[in-house]
């Protein structure tokens, strides 16, 4: 027998709760990571961070490359080329602190 549609709304509203919590967990975590690299004292701009977030997911995941076709802010790098940078500098910056 079929499941009548308010089941299926509360089930996804549990469902989007559970997201929810899970998103939290994930980005208080990456949080944490991030403010131990130094990124929360660096000025950059957001899609600009992403866009290095990006290129380190996919370095995890096995992917090369550039983590998006996104041009910087007309100084001619794509996105991966800063994401690099920023990366290698967190890197460093991080040995110069242990």
């Amino acid at each position: 027998m079929k499941k009548p549609s308010s089941k299926i709304r509360e089930e996804i509203a549990r469902l989007q709760d559970q997201l929810r919590q899970a998103e939290t967990r994930e980005a208080e975590r990456i949080g944490r990571i991030a403010l131990k690299a130094g990124l929360g004292e660096i000025e950059i701009e957001e899609a600009e961070l992403q866009a290095a977030f990006e290129d380190i997911a996919g370095r995890f995941r096995g992917r090369k490359g550039v983590a998006s076709g996104r041009k910087n802010a007309g100084d001619g790098r794509t996105a991966g080329e800063t994401a690099t940078t920023l990366a290698s500098g967190a890197i460093t910056g991080n040995s110069r602190e242990a």
